[in-house]
């Protein structure tokens, strides 16, 4: 007899309204990861800024920890062994970077509470919001990443970025590249800039790169008066969305069914057909 085929594995996207309060965020983060894992994931993605939305530069710097120890990254490993689930930690700071800033680290943490991975956010968010008083300088307090990183998860083949990368093509093709089946994009989009611009990009990096993208955004009104979008969102590699949450604190699940997407690149073998040495810069 022919064996069963694996159905696909189940990954979540977590849907925060964070605050400055770092305890009421972290046990906000616990109940709706166990939400995740109830309903089967094996992998569950946190929000950009998951464990504290600061009203200033200084109570960041207060929350940053050291690579490798703080309460932030206790709680993570603590809670990916207990729940027996991989945690994507959107983003955190974390000290050491260079000149005295910090990194916006996404940290991933294995079901046996092991740290597997950080990535550093490599494109910062210093833009002036076009006909509104917003303006936003990461660079100020934050130092850019400089490598790209793809880990192997129960899910596949797993690309990291954070947020504003999401408008820079080049890092996902560099991480299909490197193996990546699928993507996060950890988020704390503005409403503008969301509105106008969320799903377009997300469904454009799922499309041009025949992979699965699960983007977890933060929601609603912060401390610090600033609005999230939500939509928190699964995208399949053809671009389909599979589970979608506009607003609230939640959760949303959906399956990467590998198989149907190597079928897929198969029959599109569009990243086969890419030039690189047409394009670079010179």
């Amino acid at each position: 007899m022919d064996a069963e085929p694996t159905p696909p594995a189940v990954v979540a996207a977590v849907q925060m309204c964070s605050g400055a309060d770092a305890q009421e965020n972290l046990a906000s983060a616990a109940r709706l990861l166990g939400v995740a894992a109830a309903r089967g994931a094996s992998v569950a993605v946190l929000p950009e800024n998951f464990s504290l939305m600061p009203r200033h530069d200084a109570e960041r710097r207060a929350h940053a920890e050291a690579d490798g120890s703080g309460p932030v990254q206790d709680f993570l490993s603590r809670t990916a062994r207990e729940l027996k689930l991989w945690i994507v930690a959107g983003s955190l700071p974390i000290s050491g970077a260079a000149g005295g800033r910090l990194a916006q680290s996404c940290l991933v943490y294995g079901a046996d509470g092991e740290r597997k991975a950080r990535y550093d956010k490599i494109h910062l968010f210093d833009v002036d919001l076009p006909g509104r008083q917003e303006s936003y300088r990461e660079s100020a307090h934050m130092a850019p990443g400089e490598a790209s990183v793809v880990i192997d998860t129960p899910a596949g083949q797993l690309g990291l970025s954070i947020c504003y990368d999401v408008r820079f093509p080049e890092l996902y093709r560099r991480l299909v590249a490197a193996g990546a089946q699928w993507l996060v994009v950890p988020s704390a989009f503005t409403v503008p800039t969301g509105e106008a611009h969320w799903e377009p990009l997300l469904r454009a990096r799922a499309i041009e790169n025949l992979c699965y993208v699960v983007a977890s955004g933060q929601w609603g009104l912060h401390a610090n008066g600033r609005r999230t979008w939500g939509h928190s969102v699964i995208i399949d590699f053809w671009g389909r969305i599979l589970a979608q949450l506009p607003e609230g604190e939640g959760v949303i699940s959906g399956g990467i069914d590998l198989p149907a997407q190597a079928a897929a690149r198969r029959s599109i073998p569009a990243l086969a057909h890419r030039r690189d040495g047409l394009f670079q810069h010179g």
